[in-house]
């Protein structure tokens, strides 16, 4: 029997029926004083059956931008279903929120480390119990992201190229920008892959920040994919894009030739030509200035506001039509 025909679900052991709400408390560890660590989850269904949405932020503790979606969704009572259940978890990694870190405590990070193991590291631990007894019951996945460090990532979704299912749910979102990018082994997202699971990861912002046009963006998101999928409470509008997603099919990063101060002269979204002026490296003595320019023409899609950077960091990444042009390397998730 499909999720989506399911009268009842079981999660962490708790039956829930249509019609109900719940907040489960998903317990994972205990402090060094034996204090319980316990992610919360905040379930609701419609009385009416329908397809089940999992909804995540701060895989990576110092995500903030994510946590804010989720939690507009829940404060504003957005995540109440016409049809079907949402399912809201705003805080995946505690102790990296609580840390205001990246990674769990045993340095690991949860986003590389899925499905997990039984009897692993804490981080395998918590990918494991979340892969057996949460995620089955998703129909969709939407997780939110930031870009790590300094870098600040234009709102977009990330899917696999050639998938026309994803495409599809990621032009529902409508993001400013979709970009195709390859699944990363021991990832959530690639694990939701193998599970035959959609799942679509957002990317806005950066870590340790919570901005308010990116939350925006996160938020209409949302909305426009349970429209598309007839979730969406009838007194809820859907928010109207000011135009349609901008497939970014490849992509390339502008590294630093010179070490010392970066100064960034254009906005993150910016549709830039070849050679356009993007920013100035210079040294603290007034001795050195380094011209950046565009090396093709493109979106900017993440920008490095690190007012340092070392020679060969990624300052900018810019779409580009030539495969010529694009670095073997990953995209973070």
């Amino acid at each position: 029997m499909a999720k989506k025909e399911e009268r009842d679900i079981v999660i962490l052991n708790v039956r829930i029926a249509l019609g109900e709400s719940k907040r489960l408390d998903f317990s994972i560890a205990k402090l060094y004083t034996t204090t319980k660590v316990e992610i919360p989850i905040i379930i609701e269904r419609s009385k009416i059956p329908g397809p089940t949405v999992l909804i995540t932020a701060a895989i990576h503790g110092d995500e903030i931008n994510g946590v804010e979606i989720v939690r507009q969704l829940i404060a504003r009572k957005l995540n109440k279903p016409k049809r079907g259940t949402i399912i809201c978890i705003p805080i995946l990694n505690v102790f990296g929120f609580l840390n205001g870190d990246r990674s769990f405590p045993d340095g690991r990070d949860l986003n590389r480390v899925f499905p997990g193991t039984k009897s692993g590291s804490l981080a395998s631990r918590v990918a494991y119990n979340f892969t057996k007894k949460i995620l089955p019951n998703a129909d969709y996945c939407l997780d939110f992201h930031t870009g790590g460090a300094s870098r600040f990532n234009a709102p977009q979704i990330r899917i696999r190229q050639g998938d026309e299912r994803l495409l599809e749910l990621a032009k529902a979102f409508n993001a400013p920008f979709t970009v195709y990018s390859n699944t990363i082994e021991k990832s959530y997202r690639n694990t939701c892959r193998k599970m035959g699971i959609p799942a679509l990861l957002f990317e806005g912002g950066k870590s340790r920040e919570s901005n308010k046009s990116v939350v925006k963006e996160g938020v209409d998101g949302v909305l426009r994919f349970l429209d598309y999928l007839d979730m969406l409470g009838k007194r809820i509008p859907v928010p109207l894009a000011e135009n349609d997603t901008i497939i970014i099919e490849k992509s390339r990063w502008v590294r630093a030739q010179r070490s010392g101060l970066l100064h960034i002269k254009i906005k993150c979204n910016k549709h830039v030509e070849k050679g356009e002026f993007l920013a100035t490296i210079t040294d603290p003595y007034g001795t050195m200035r380094f011209k950046v320019t565009s090396p093709n023409e493109g979106y900017i899609i993440n920008v490095n506001q690190s007012p340092i950077v070392n020679q060969g960091d990624a300052i900018f990444h810019i779409s580009t039509a030539n495969t010529a042009d694009v670095e073997d390397e990953e995209m973070e998730d």
